[in-house]
């Protein structure tokens, strides 16, 4: 229906309710009295008019003269007359004839009789309004019998127009005039089928229906175009009254959902109109799909009781929690939007068919903030796993996400063809090291905002486990740079800003690059080519082969691709190899290492040709000769499984330290330990392990040496000789000889995690054994999972939406509210201890 043709049927219905609403005074002189010649010469073409016919009234005959003069009023409203014929006594014609008179009344249309009525079926105002538009509207309205009747309508209106199909107890009611005068109006809208049959009603009902009272249903067949399909139904729950069909088909015919893109405290709908609630979905560009189906499902759930809108958070500015994911806007002036924090599609529902319900969420949410809130004054000092406990202090905090897309099992293929690399970050909404991760991941964004060719984006694996399980991921959070026709690269470095940004920087350059000049392999190692990583610190590793050297440079290339992201690599195979080698006194196949810009560049021969040992040599020959030991290089040392030469310093070392561990470091024995220093003042962690090696803090500088894999025997160097490359020789002589005694011993506790990694997606399948995990959503809707359970405390939410089914699908269970939440953690409370983690 047309808007400009839904105004003329409000306008002319609006009216007809106030013009049969005005007291019936002087109803006596709409009734016309003529002679049988003046009545029929008065008829015209297309007129309806309602006439009797009568000699003498007999004071039997009078109730029925009154009713059909109190009808008269109504009956014009529709530009029906209501003419009284007075047949003089002579008159002996079909309708003047005694048989006749007052004992039937009839329906002319123009000079057509349409009907004849016996007049005891006409025995008050709302039967004689009801059988004359039943008669007039025969074909507008189809009266059925049977379901096949019905069935047999609906198919033929199936993808052209919406049915109104009712069920009075008997014709002649008030119920009955009600639907008469509403096809009157819609008729040319919708279909409207009429029934008295209550073994049809039965039939068209899932309940018990009270075949005593009149019912209405709304068939929405237009939506419906497979004929195999049922036209889905919408019940109205009031009394049939005209007003109140009038009510119920402006609500059919309103938009399912709304988009909203101002303010929503003035937005304005037919629901808020006809004094019903509007329920806002809070929405994202990256899941606009979801939460649009997440939104048609509420709306046809809540058809009829509350109006449904999307509402875009990039589009309007919202001074709201970022969690919020619902909002409820009452008909009452005044009234603020309430936004809240909901679960699932069931709880809006709930939400609007118990008003009590926002009041009840609201003061839970509020007890549950200020619960926390006095928990993490009381019990931060208890938390047992500092993780959990910076992301329970930070989740009030909201994420700037909105340089981060959030991807769904819609568009994930999509976007991994978009840019020329795709950092794709998998987390579990719920997870305490994810949150954590995701809080890093920003400010990579952040510190990468404006590179061409990279695109970062995120994958709730809660919310799309079909994603994480294609892409073999049971653990979180992970990361994999995806690269257009090649295979993805996962990282497994730290999860500090620097390094995700490094690892992200150096994957866009391809590993390893062909270089094809001399002068291209100059720039490279000293760090000008390519451009992009001229202004980025990092070693650069340059293979050198001849043409003789085939397999070697074949591993050499597996090598880097492993690599990749981790250490940038180049590779020069021209016929003037031998030239460049012999540069750097080397020969094919061999390695360049560059540091610092190129001011030092190393030749390494290449004489192990595997792909793995060429990829551990590789990893060695990269670690510094004398290091200083951060949290974030610890576990690169830590692999060597070789006893640690380490000086603690507060502050930078002097430079005769310096220079004697370096000349210590370079000389032969630096194959058996890794000579390294600690900077108390950088890294103050490392005060910690001074306090568990000694038991009271020693003087600094102190060098120590320590066997973490073989007994854990800690030495301190004696503090009265001067820390020179001699003294320190002759004190690891007296070591090895078991001359020296240890300051402290290490337990031999293994440094391992209190427990295996999650292996999450089974632990969500385990959670909820009843049901299949989602691989793919079809059609149906799936009931809402929980989160496997936090030791020692609560669950937190979901994030995106992961219903793939259509709007229309009928008696479907609640889904999730995906996708309109995102936020750094969610109202549940996080738990005290997280040791498992």
């Amino acid at each position: 229906m047309s808007a400009q043709k839904d105004r003329w049927v409000s306008s002319f219905f609006f009216l007809l309710f106030c013009a049969s609403s005005i007291p019936t005074w002087g109803s006596a002189r709409l009734l016309q009295e003529l002679s049988p010649q003046e009545y029929f010469s008065s008829l015209q073409a297309g007129r309806a008019s309602l006439s009797y016919f009568s000699h003498n009234v007999s004071p039997g005959a009078q109730p029925f003269l009154e009713q059909i003069e109190n009808s008269a009023e109504a009956l014009q409203d529709y530009g029906i007359s209501v003419v009284k014929v007075n047949c003089p006594k002579e008159d002996v014609s079909r309708y003047c004839v005694k048989e006749n008179a007052l004992r039937k009344a009839y329906l002319f249309r123009g000079n057509v009789l349409i009907r004849e009525f016996p007049t005891d079926a006409l025995f008050d105002v709302n039967s004689i309004v009801a059988n004359v538009l039943f008669a007039l509207l025969f074909n507008e309205v189809k009266y059925v019998e049977t379901l096949a009747d019905l069935q047999n309508i609906e198919n033929a209106l199936k993808g052209r127009s919406n049915m109104v199909f009712a069920y009075v107890p008997a014709t002649g009611t008030a119920e009955h005039r009600a639907v008469m005068e509403a096809a009157f109006v819609y008729g040319t809208v919708h279909q409207f089928v009429l029934t008295t049959e209550a073994t049809l009603l039965k039939d068209t009902s899932n309940d018990k229906p009270d075949v005593s009272s009149a019912r209405l249903l709304f068939c929405h067949c237009q939506r419906t175009t497979d004929l195999a399909q049922p036209c889905r139904r919408t019940a109205m729950e009031q009394a049939l009254t005209m007003l109140n069909i009038h009510r119920h088909l402006k609500l059919m015919g309103a938009p399912l959902v709304t988009e909203v893109t101002e303010d929503p405290e003035k937005v304005s709908t037919v629901h808020l109109q006809l004094g019903l609630p509007l329920v806002f979905i809070l929405s994202q560009k990256e899941t606009y799909e979801a939460d649009r189906r997440t939104a048609e499902f509420v709306a046809w759930q809540l058809l009829g009781k509350a109006g449904v809108a999307l509402l875009s958070r990039d589009l309007v500015d919202l001074n709201v929690l970022l969690r919020s994911n619902v909002a409820l806007k009452t008909p009452d002036e005044g009234v603020p939007i309430k936004y809240l924090v909901l679960e699932d599609t069931d709880e809006v529902i709930t939400l609007v068919e118990n008003k009590s319900k926002v009041e009840q969420i609201q003061e839970d949410e509020e007890e549950e903030e200020e619960d926390d809130s006095e928990k993490e004054n009381n019990n931060q000092d208890i938390q047992d796993d500092q993780v959990v406990e910076a992301v329970s202090r930070d989740k009030k905090r909201e994420l700037p996400l909105e340089q981060i897309r959030a991807l769904t099992e819609e568009t994930f293929h999509s976007a991994l063809l978009e840019t020329a690399r795709t950092v794709v970050l998998f987390y579990a909404s719920w997870e305490a090291v994810s949150l954590a991760v995701l809080q890093s991941y920003t400010e990579v964004a952040d510190h990468l905002k404006g590179t061409r060719g990279v695109l970062l984006s995120r994958v709730n694996c809660w919310d799309w486990p079909g994603i994480c399980t294609k892409e073999n991921v049971t653990q979180f959070p992970a990361i994999r740079i995806y690269k257009k026709g090649e295979r993805s690269v996962m990282y497994n470095g730290m999860w500090g800003t620097e390094e995700l940004t490094s690892f992200i920087m150096l994957s866009r350059v391809s590993c390893p690059l062909k270089l094809a000049t001399i002068e291209e392999a100059e720039r490279y190692l000293r760090g000008e080519f390519p451009s992009e990583l001229s202004s980025y610190h990092h070693t650069s590793l340059l293979g050198v082969f001849s043409t003789a050297t085939s397999e070697a440079r074949e591993a050499f290339e597996e090598a880097g691709n492993i690599l990749s992201g981790h250490v940038t690599t180049g590779m020069y195979f021209e016929d003037d190899a031998l030239a460049l080698s012999r540069k750097y006194a080397v020969s094919p196949p061999a390695l360049l290492l560059a540091r610092s810009g190129g001011r030092s560049v190393e030749g390494i021969a290449l004489s192990k040709q595997s792909v793995q040992d060429m990829v551990q040599m590789i990893r060695y020959e990269l670690l510094d000769i004398f290091p200083e030991i951060t949290v974030q290089n610890l576990p690169c040392y830590l692999q060597l499984r070789k006893p640690f030469l380490i000086l603690f310093s507060d502050g930078d070392i002097g430079q005769m330290e310096s220079k004697e561990m370096l000349k210590l470091a370079k000389g032969r024995p630096q194959q058996a330990f890794v000579a390294c220093w600690l900077n108390l003042r950088k890294t103050p962690v490392g005060r910690g392990v001074l306090k568990a090696y000694f038991a009271t803090m020693p003087s600094l500088p102190v060098l120590i040496w320590v066997k973490l894999h073989a007994g854990g025997q800690v030495f301190k160097f004696p503090s009265e000789q001067s820390i020179t490359e001699m003294n320190i020789l002759s004190w690891l002589e007296k070591l090895k000889a078991g001359l020296e005694i240890p300051s402290s011993t290490l337990s031999e506790e293994d440094w391992k995690p209190p427990l295996p990694a999650y292996d999450f997606l089974q632990m969500m399948e385990t959670a909820v054994p009843e049901l299949p995990l989602h691989t793919s959503h079809r059609r149906g809707d799936t009931p809402a999972r929980r989160p496997p359970e936090n030791p020692g405390g609560d669950i937190t939410v979901q994030e995106e939406p992961s219903q793939d089914t259509k709007a229309e699908k009928v008696g479907s269970p609640g889904r999730d509210l995906r996708g309109t939440v995102p936020r750094l953690a969610a109202r549940e409370k996080q738990g005290k201890r997280h040791s498992e983690l």
